[in-house]
């Protein structure tokens, strides 16, 4: 499985703005789709998930009610929309695809290249 991100970009805190993730490949299997980010000078962390079929979703206590993940099966996409984003947001984002969340969780699985979140203040 491949995974292509992008949607990253400058925005000022309280902005907007979209990420989306493009799986091609062995893309048949029911995959768990997530976001994990990594700012400067600190570990990756969780961002959110979601299941194959798009009925459980998880997210981070600090995104929680801010993001929202989603996917679109039939083009192989996860999305991940971003509210009222605040600096401590800034990262490079990552897109990640894994057979569970707790394989998914644990960094195990397909990874994409990665796209950079700038939020200024």
């Amino acid at each position: 499985v491949q995974l292509q991100a992008s949607g990253g970009g400058l925005v000022q805190a309280g902005d907007s703005l979209r990420l989306s993730c493009a799986a091609s490949g062995s893309t048949r299997g029911s995959y768990v789709m997530g976001w994990f980010r990594q700012a400067p000078r600190k570990e990756r962390e969780f961002v959110a998930d979601i299941t194959w079929s798009g009925g459980s979703t998880s997210y981070a206590d600090s995104v929680k009610g801010r993001f929202t993940i989603s996917r679109d099966r039939a083009k192989s996409t996860v999305y991940l929309q971003m509210n009222t984003l605040k600096p401590e947001d800034t990262a490079v984002y990552y897109c990640t695809a894994s057979p569970s969340q707790v394989t998914l969780r644990r960094g195990s699985g397909f990874w994409g290249q990665g796209t950079l979140v700038t939020v200024s203040s």
